[in-house]
C-alpha cells in the first residue's frame, strides 16, 4: 500500500450508521445526542464528534482510555507500558486534551507527564464523547486538541425502570494474560436512584512481535545508553494491577434532581525498563473522588435548566525505585461548575456558565522535579446558538484567570480568552457543510515551567522555563457529511495555527549524575540520561479525518459493509523543523457482516513510517495492523441478555513502534493476542 492510496480514502471522524434492515437500503446519520448543555444530536452538530455507547463501545474497550479510542479517526494513544495510555487528538495530548468524567476534570496529574496513568476506567464506562472544535470551549480553553467526556451514570440523572438491575463483565486478554471483572447495580423506586459498581484488573507482562528494545533507534536519542538486556518476545517490568468502585444516589423529580457519589481507584504498574539494568520502576496510585450534582428545571424565568456540579478530588502515586519511594506526587484539587441554560430569546438558544478549579499540587521526594504549587483558575463561559433557514450558527467565548503559587517563587498569573464561530448548512438532506473557528489560548502548566530534576520514569533529565508565554491557537474546521441509499461519508479537514507552542524537546545534551552536571557528551565512564527542555515557538497543524462506509449487501442473509477509513496530523515549525511525537499518516478498510444478533469484522490499517520525528528523535517504521472481532447476543433470558464476543489483535504479530509514544524504542505495541469476554445485564 502506498501514501497516495491513504490520502484518497475518503471519510469521517463522526458518523455513525444505523441498524440495518432487510427491506430497504437508505442509511441514516444516527440521531445520537451529544451530552454537552446544548444537547445538540451530531448529524446536526457543526463540530467534529466521535460518540461511542452500547455494543460498540463494549468491543472496543481496552486496558486504558487511549488504548479504547485509539482506532477512532483523529485519535491515537500515547502508549507508556500496558498501564498508561492517554488520548492523542490530532497530533495534541497533556493538557491540550482534557479528559473528564461526567462533565467534570478528571483531575489526575496525567496531563504532567506521560508515565502518569489517567484515573478513568474503562470497563466501567457507558459512554465516551470526544468533542473537538469550539465545543472545547465550554469545558477549557486550552484543550486545542479535544475533550474527553467519560460517561459512567454514578450519579443517576435518570430513575430507572426497575428497582434492581446492573450488568457483569468478564474478559481474559492473552497480550498480557489479563484477566478483568467488573459489576454493576443500579434501580430505584419513588423519586430515589442509586448506582453501585465495582472492578478488577491483573494484567503480566506484555507479549510482542520481536524485540523490547530497538538498539539503533534508542542511541540516537541517547549515546551513551550501554543496553545490556534486551529480551525477545516480552516486555520486562510492565505488569499492571487496578481495582475501584463508585457509590451513588440521587433524588430525581419534576423540580429536577440532586445526587452525590464517591469513588475509590488503586493501580499499580511498572515503566517499561530501558535495557541499561538499572532497578525497575513502579507507579503506586491511589485517588479518591467526591461529586455532587444539582439540577433545577425552569427555577425562574428565562430559565430553562440550572446545574450545579462540585468534585473533590484527593489523588496521589508514589514512583518506586527497586520497591523504595523515590518521588510521591500529590494533587487536592476542587472543581466548580454553574451552567444555566436559557429559554430561547427570539431565535438565540444557549447556554452560560461559570466554572472554578483550585489544586495543590506537590511532588515530594529526593527526586522531586515541580516544587509545592497552588493553582487557581476562575472562567465564564458562554455558547449561544442561532438557526437561521438552513443554517445553525454557534457563538462561543470563554475568558479565565489563572495563578500559579509555587513555594520557590513569585506568583504567574495568566488571564486566557477564547472565542469561537461555527456554521452547519444543511444543502439538501443528503448533503451538509460546516466551518468553525476558534481562537484559543492557554497557560502552560507547572511542570512546563518549573521542572528541574532528574525523572526515572521517562528515563531523562526535565528543565522547565519559568519564562513560558500563553499559547496563542487559531483553529479552522471544514466538514463535509453526505449521505445517500448508496454510500454514507465524510470529511473533515483543519489547520491549526499556533503561536508560541509549548512542547517538550530533546536537547541532545545529557545530565552527568555523578558530577550533577549538564553536558553536552557523556564524560567516559560516567552515568548520563538524556535531557528534556520546554521549549516555545510558532508551530502549524494541519491534517484530515475521513470516512466512507458502502452497503454492499441488505438481504434475508444479512448485511455487508465495506468501511474505508483515513487520518493525518502533520506538525511543523515556523522556523522550521517537525514537532515531536506526531502520529503517522493512517489509512485502511474494515468489512462488516451483521445478521440478526450476531455481528462480526475484519479491520486492516495501514501505518506509514513516521520520517519526521523531531530533532534529536528516532524514526518509527510503518506497519499492517489486522484486527478481527465478532460479537453475539444470546436471546434474552427473563430480564437478562447475554453478549458474547472476542476479538483477534495484531493478527500479523507485528512489532509496532508508536511514534507518539516517548518509550517507542523500549515497548512496543502488543503482539499477535486474542480477547475473550462475556456480559450480562439484567
Amino acid at each position: 500500500m502506498n501514501t497516495k492510496l491513504g490520502i484518497i480514502l475518503l471519510s469521517t471522524s463522526t458518523f455513525g450508521v444505523s441498524a440495518h434492515a432487510t427491506d430497504n437500503k437508505v442509511i441514516e446519520l444516527e440521531k445520537m445526542v451529544v451530552n454537552t448543555p446544548l444537547s445538540n444530536s451530531i448529524s446536526k452538530s457543526a463540530r467534529p464528534v466521535t460518540v461511542m455507547s452500547g455494543d460498540e463501545l463494549r468491543t472496543k474497550i481496552g486496558t486504558t482510555i487511549g488504548d479504547t479510542l485509539s482506532n477512532e479517526p483523529g485519535i491515537t494513544s500515547q502508549s507508556f507500558g500496558a498501564g498508561v495510555g492517554t488520548p492523542v487528538i490530532r497530533g495534541q495530548s497533556g493538557a491540550r486534551v482534557r479528559v473528564m468524567q461526567n462533565s467534570l476534570g478528571n483531575n489526575d496529574v496525567s496531563s504532567l507527564s506521560p508515565d502518569h496513568a489517567n484515573g478513568v476506567e474503562p470497563i466501567l464506562v457507558e459512554r465516551i464523547e470526544v468533542l473537538r472544535g469550539p465545543s472545547t470551549l465550554l469545558y477549557g480553553s486550552g484543550a486545542i486538541g479535544g475533550v474527553v467526556n467519560v460517561i459512567d451514570n454514578r450519579i443517576p440523572e435518570q430513575m430507572p425502570d426497575k428497582l434492581l438491575g446492573g450488568a457483569g463483565e468478564q474478559r481474559y486478554d492473552s497480550a498480557t494474560n489479563e484477566t478483568s471483572s467488573a459489576l454493576k447495580l443500579e434501580g430505584g423506586k419513588s423519586g430515589v436512584a442509586y448506582h453501585v459498581d465495582g472492578f478488577y484488573r491483573d494484567q503480566g507482562n506484555s507479549h510482542i512481535g520481536g524485540s523490547a528494545i530497538d538498539e539503533n533507534a534508542a542511541r540516537i536519542t541517547d549515546p551513551s545508553l550501554n543496553i545490556v538486556s534486551n529480551p525477545n518476545g516480552l516486555v520486562d517490568n510492565s505488569k499492571a494491577r487496578s481495582r475501584g468502585g463508585s457509590v451513588g444516589v440521587s433524588t430525581i423529580g419534576d423540580a429536577g434532581l440532586i445526587g452525590v457519589s464517591i469513588n475509590s481507584l488503586e493501580k499499580n504498574y511498572g515503566i517499561p525498563p530501558d535495557g541499561s539494568g538499572g532497578a525497575p520502576i513502579t507507579i503506586d496510585l491511589n485517588q479518591t473522588k467526591y461529586d455532587f450534582k444539582g439540577q433545577l428545571n425552569q427555577p425562574f424565568a428565562g430559565a430553562e435548566k440550572l446545574r450545579m456540579k462540585f468534585g473533590y478530588t484527593d489523588y496521589k502515586h508514589v514512583e518506586m525505585d527497586a520497591g523504595v519511594a523515590a518521588t510521591t506526587f500529590l494533587n487536592k484539587s476542587y472543581e466548580s461548575r454553574l451552567e444555566l441554560e436559557h429559554k430561547p430569546i427570539g431565535i438565540v438558544d444557549g447556554v452560560v456558565g461559570f466554572q472554578s478549579v483550585n489544586s495543590q499540587f506537590a511532588a515530594l521526594g529526593a527526586e522531586a522535579l515541580v516544587p509545592r504549587t497552588d493553582i487557581e483558575s476562575y472562567s465564564l463561559f458562554a455558547v449561544e446558538s442561532v438557526v437561521i433557514g438552513d443554517v445553525t450558527y454557534e457563538l462561543g467565548g470563554r475568558g479565565e484567570w489563572q495563578t500559579l503559587t509555587p513555594e520557590t517563587g513569585n506568583s504567574l498569573s495568566y488571564q486566557p480568552i477564547s472565542g469561537s464561530a461555527s456554521a452547519l448548512w444543511d444543502i439538501t438532506d443528503q448533503h451538509q457543510l460546516s466551518l468553525a473557528f476558534t481562537h484559543s489560548q492557554r497557560a502552560p502548566q507547572i511542570q512546563e515551567l518549573f521542572s528541574n530534576g532528574v525523572h526515572e520514569a521517562t528515563h531523562s533529565y526535565e528543565l522547565g522555563n519559568a519564562n513560558l508565554n500563553k499559547e496563542l491557537s487559531n483553529n479552522l474546521d471544514l466538514g463535509y457529511r453526505y449521505n445517500a441509499d448508496w454510500m454514507a461519508a465524510e470529511l473533515n479537514l483543519f489547520h491549526n495555527w499556533v503561536g508560541d507552542y509549548i512542547y517538550q524537546q530533546r536537547t541532545g545534551s545529557v545530565f552527568d549524575r555523578d558530577n550533577e552536571t549538564i553536558a553536552a557528551a557523556c564524560p567516559a565512564g560516567a552515568s548520563c540520561i538524556p535531557v528534556l527542555a520546554s521549549r516555545q515557538t510558532a508551530a502549524i497543524f494541519k491534517g484530515f479525518e475521513a470516512q466512507t462506509m458502502f452497503p454492499l449487501m441488505q438481504n434475508r442473509y444479512g448485511a455487508v459493509d465495506l468501511t474505508l477509513f483515513g487520518d493525518y496530523t502533520r506538525g511543523t515549525f515556523e522556523q522550521g523543523g517537525d514537532v515531536p511525537r506526531m502520529p503517522p499518516l493512517r489509512y485502511g478498510l474494515q468489512l462488516s457482516y451483521e445478521k440478526n444478533d450476531w455481528s462480526t469484522n475484519a479491520r486492516l490499517t495501514r501505518g506509514e513510517a513516521q520520517n519526521y520525528p523531531g530533532e534529536h528523535d528516532s524514526k518509527t517504521p510503518g506497519y499492517l495492523l489486522l484486527n478481527v472481532g465478532t460479537q453475539y447476543r444470546m436471546a434474552s433470558i427473563g430480564d437478562s441478555e447475554m453478549l458474547l464476543f472476542a476479538k483477534a489483535k495484531n493478527l500479523l504479530n507485528e512489532n509496532i513502534r508508536n511514534s507518539t509514544s516517548y518509550l517507542r524504542n523500549f515497548s512496543p505495541e502488543s503482539g499477535r493476542s486474542a480477547e475473550l469476554g462475556i456480559r450480562v445485564s439484567y
